[in-house]
């Protein structure tokens, strides 16, 4: 349900900022105006809008796949507190993922950013932890990996195309929000480690 939730007021605030330029200005991650204006509320707004509608759909949809995974473990794994720790994971994840790019850009204004990629990052990498065995199919690669094999390889990828930066994409954001995804899952379940090792086929 939260899941779906924050996927309903993504889309409405990602659709309404489509239309809505000056919106858009004021929600995006800008981390010089951050800086110097202390709106802190855009390593939060930043992840409620997107570019366009196909940054949006893939950003959703991989939220929608993993998402609903991750809630429903963590009410299983966090009795009584499952679904506040989801909360927390989510929102967490937009200010870790982006605090990198924040510290490297506050003296830039002509920085900005924008999108949940951060978070949905968290989150995948906190399914994996949870289900290291499962397989996933990430583009252009056409056949379907094991996590525990694509994880470490999404990271690696991430890191060298965050240090060439010949794109436009936040592989920063990808990169610090699946490490805090990791973090998240191994510092508030003691059983994390022994799960993920106990679920890998050697």
């Amino acid at each position: 349900m939260i899941t779906l939730i924050i996927i309903g007021i993504t889309c409405i605030v990602s659709f309404i900022a489509f239309n809505n330029r000056t919106l858009m200005s004021n929600l995006l991650f800008n981390p010089f105006v951050i800086y110097n204006r202390k709106q802190y509320y855009r390593f939060i707004t930043a992840g409620l809008i997107h570019a366009d509608f196909f940054h949006l759909f893939f950003n959703m949809y991989a939220l929608y796949l993993f998402g609903s995974l991750v809630e429903n473990s963590m009410d299983i794994i966090f009795p009584g507190l499952g679904m506040w720790l989801y909360i927390l994971l989510y929102v967490s994840a937009l200010i870790m993922s982006a605090m990198y790019s924040y510290n490297k850009h506050k003296e830039n204004p002509s920085y900005n950013a924008l999108g949940a990629s951060g978070a949905v990052s968290a989150i995948l990498f906190a399914s994996i932890i949870i289900y290291p065995a499962q397989k996933l199919m990430i583009f252009p690669i056409p056949f379907f990996i094991p996590s525990y094999i694509l994880g470490p390889l999404y990271l690696v990828y991430s890191y060298y195309m965050s240090k060439k930066g010949m794109d436009n994409i936040g592989h920063d954001a990808h990169l610090f929000g699946a490490i805090w995804g990791v973090l998240f899952m191994v510092v508030l379940w003691r059983d994390a480690l022994s799960n993920f090792i106990s679920q890998l086929p050697f």
